[in-house]
């Protein structure tokens, strides 16, 4: 049973230099309890699904067309009070650099209370005390006294940390963690995915982890969505995916990463660069840079078609294709 669904999802920029189509038309529905993996390339669209679907996106952006059903409310309706009290107390973000999200005048402690005193009921404080479990439940050492610190006197993997808890301090119902291990090393990576799948299963919270890293993806979704300039190229389950990858782009993805006992071969890569999204796309827009491409694919844009159970692509090469 899905929790949230996106449909027909199109987002444009105002700019100098004429509107960018930051997505064109994305559909992507997430299972109440699941962890769906969102992924691609930088300019794929994947931090501007998330922060549409919170409604928290710059003042030139346009959100042109869709729909972002929540519970059987479409969040693109309800008006900017209904819509503060949802982001953050029922649908939370975690962002991709908590340095730059966290406020260096107000101390970790602080930062959490906003959250409660905006979305929960108790007392000041009982308040307190309730920061220190969320502090403890993310695995910050010492809360009582993290409580005090300031995000400057924490390390990368502690901020992100902290973040987290800010994110679960009024109970939500869906986090999405936007690139969340993108500044970190490897093993806190590791203690950071752990740290959200333990959640995910203690607390049955939904999570739409947004990554360019298909091996985090692996270790961690139920499910996966790839998007190629501002399109859905291919979901599924991520066992269907990984076993067999149907778009030439997603294949490309995994092609990438690195093989266990491949020291010192060559990383293979996609060539090209991700279409601007100033360009007017005629056809598949990953055609300039497949390798099986077919005149069909410069003429007319591909439909998600079905290559099994719950698993999706967009590509003239299966025979039961269609375009938009």
């Amino acid at each position: 049973m899905a929790i949230l669904t996106v449909e027909n999802l199109r987002v444009q920029f105002k700019t100098p230099y004429g509107a960018v189509y930051a997505l064109r038309g994305i559909d992507l529905a997430l299972a109440k309890g699941d962890i769906l993996g969102l992924v691609g390339e930088t300019g794929c669209g994947k931090s501007v699904t998330g922060r549409s679907i919170i409604r928290l996106l710059d003042e030139n952006a346009q959100i042109t067309d869709g729909k972002i059903i929540f519970e059987d409310n479409d969040l693109l309706q309800v008006d900017d009070a209904e819509m503060r009290r949802i982001r953050g107390n029922r649908i939370a973000m975690i962002f991709q650099d908590p340095a730059a999200a966290l406020n260096p005048l107000f101390t970790i402690g602080q930062q959490i209370n906003d959250v409660l005193r905006a979305h929960a009921s108790e007392a000041r404080e009982d308040r307190r005390n309730r920061i220190v479990e969320l502090l403890a439940s993310v695995g910050l050492p010492d809360p009582a006294q993290m409580v005090d610190v300031y995000p400057h006197q924490l390390s990368g993997g502690q901020q992100q940390r902290a973040m987290i808890a800010q994110s679960l301090a009024a109970e939500p119902d869906v986090i999405i963690a936007d690139e969340p291990t993108t500044a970190l090393d490897v093993t806190i990576q590791a203690q950071i995915l752990d740290l959200l799948r333990k959640l995910q299963r203690e607390r049955a919270i939904s999570v739409i982890l947004i990554t360019h890293d298909l091996g985090i993806v692996a270790e961690t979704c139920q499910h996966v969505v790839v998007l190629y300039a501002g399109r859905v190229v291919e979901q599924g389950s991520v066992a269907a995916i990984f076993a067999d990858p149907q778009h030439p782009y997603t294949r490309g993805l995994l092609a990438a990463l690195p093989r266990p006992g491949g020291r010192g071969a060559d990383l293979k890569v996609i060539p090209g660069s991700v279409p601007s999204g100033l360009e007017r796309i005629v056809g598949c827009a990953f055609a300039p840079r497949c390798e099986h491409v077919m005149e069909r694919c410069r003429q007319q844009q591909p439909a998600l078609a079905e290559m099994g159970s719950a698993h999706l692509s967009a590509c003239f090469l299966h025979a039961s294709a269609q375009y938009d």
